[in-house]
């Protein structure tokens, strides 16, 4: 009886373990085919294929959390969305050749072609000269000033916003101009932002400020876009005039008198991250507008765009052209890797890029070979240690290929380096959130914006020199690496698809 029952538990273990194997089976197959037809790149492609295949289950468990690619927002609103600003602000379509005429160089209006091939807006002139800030607390100081002048709306969008020093600040100045009538929304991304919560920003809600989470983290509705598809972009529109954008997250890390996050106030922060961002005024902020509004429009829902949202200039504008150029999962164009690999293919005399994550796909990787081999001046600055161990073994993996071709790279250090910033020939300035990697190409909400004016790329330029002189001049080892780290690398650089 003892040994019938053993044997008949030991038949329904083996079956039940067949049905999970081929249940498995199928289901891997269907992803894979999935992935082929989604004509990801070959490189991520075989890498999810040998998870899947080589790990069964934990394989599975991955790419559940970290695999699809493609969001598919929510259509109808989306399009209404396009429909009501294309009707309150038609100037956003405007074509390269009516707003650029003559004033930029054929090489560069190509590039700006580009973008709005894509669906970009074009470059659109700003009221005066950008304002360039590489120090948290003079970039959190202007943004409470704009908020606390603000008389219509302030829309902000962050990655992160943590609770602290400059978090704390910025929170009250937005509740102080909630309570005065002003139309305040402010959207964060549920996972970078996870240490604030909605009583952090009861004060801002009681006020009767709008607070929305993007696509929020739910367990409880397990859905395959756990955690991609983060919206990494960093804005602030203030009254449809005046706009920000760079790298700048809103976190005690990049403030001098914070203390990394931890909302205790200190005095003197060494380590305070070194990062870039970019003050906006006039036309240009419209298309900045347009990026949140979207957003906003997928996370919050229906709303009504307002003509208040994309104000006339009441001035003759003198500042540079400016060109907003946002991308991200829902879109298959990818603009902001486009234009950045023709921006390093077009480049002529020199090119100077700064990135906290450099793990390029290998069409970008090659541009900027391929440029120091032409004989542009090409430098990288990247950090001397990321705050992602694996991304930066992934990025030192493609260091000494870099300086073969003539690259000439340094690393930024001890504190860490957070700036994505690009220098083209001098006359082309790019700032903004995406880092020259497959995330932000491909899994992320990014912006970025492009100035096309000599002088803004000289004062970018003149803060890369800057830097330089807390860099060191990464030069390749003389003999062969130890086994560890090689396998190390080997491996980073393996999984650079994913990360």
């Amino acid at each position: 009886m003892t040994t019938a029952f053993a044997e008949s538990g030991a038949l329904f273990a083996a079956h039940w373990q067949a049905i999970l194997t081929i249940a498995y089976l199928a289901w891997a197959v269907a992803v894979i085919v999935g992935l082929i037809l989604a004509r990801r790149s070959s490189a991520a492609t075989l890498a999810w294929t040998l998870a899947l295949l080589a790990l069964p289950y934990v394989g599975a468990a991955v790419y559940l959390f970290f695999g699809p690619r493609r969001l598919h927002r929510r259509k109808l609103r989306y399009a209404r969305a396009r429909r009501q600003i294309g009707q309150v602000a038609p100037g956003l379509g405007a074509t390269v050749g009516g707003v650029m005429g003559e004033s930029i160089r054929v090489r560069y209006r190509q590039l700006a072609r580009l973008a709005t091939e894509l669906g970009q807006p074009a470059p659109l002139r700003a009221d005066e000269p950008v304002t360039l800030y590489i120090d948290g607390d003079d970039c959190y100081a202007a943004i409470e000033a704009a908020i606390r002048a603000a008389t219509d709306h302030v829309h902000l969008e962050y990655y992160i916003w943590d609770p602290g020093r400059a978090g704390d600040r910025l929170r009250d100045a937005l509740a102080e101009r909630a309570r005065a009538g002003v139309k305040v929304r402010l959207l964060l991304d549920d996972v970078g932002s996870g240490g604030a919560s909605d009583d952090y920003f009861a004060p801002l809600t009681r006020a009767g400020g709008e607070l929305a989470w993007f696509n929020p983290l739910r367990i409880s509705r397990f859905r395959l876009t756990l955690l991609n598809f983060r919206t990494h972009r960093k804005i602030v529109v203030v009254d449809g005039r005046i706009g920000f954008i760079g790298g700048m997250n809103v976190s005690d890390v990049q403030s001098s008198d914070g203390s990394a996050g931890s909302g205790t106030p200190a005095q003197g922060n060494a380590l305070e991250w070194r990062d870039t961002h970019l003050r906006i005024a006039g036309a240009p902020v419209g298309a900045l507008q347009r990026v949140f509004l979207d957003d906003w429009a997928f996370a919050f829902g229906a709303f009504k765009v307002e003509s208040t949202h994309f104000p006339a200039s009441g001035r003759d504008p003198t500042g540079p052209r400016v060109q907003v150029i946002a991308s991200g999962p829902d879109d298959s164009v990818f603009a902001i890797q486009q234009f950045k690999f023709a921006a390093i293919a077009s480049s002529r005399q020199s090119l100077s890029i700064t990135t906290p994550y450099l793990v390029p796909d290998d069409a970008t990787l090659a541009a900027i070979k391929s440029a120091a081999l032409r004989g542009v001046n090409v430098r990288m600055l990247v950090p001397k240690q990321g705050d992602s161990k694996l991304v930066t073994a992934a990025g030192r993996s493609y260091y000494d290929e870099l300086v073969a071709s003539g690259v000439v790279l340094f690393e930024y250090g001890p504190a860490m380096l957070h700036a994505k910033t690009m220098v083209i020939d001098d006359t082309v300035a790019v700032v903004g959130t995406a880092n020259l990697d497959n995330r932000s190409f491909r899994l992320n909400f990014e912006v970025i914006a492009v100035v096309y004016d000599v002088a803004a790329a000289g004062q970018l330029g003149a803060i890369f020199d800057r830097d330089l002189r807390s860099a060191v001049r990464y030069k390749p080892p003389a003999g062969k690496r130890p086994i560890g780290e090689r396998l190390m690398f080997g491996v980073a650089r393996l999984l650079s698809p994913l990360l």
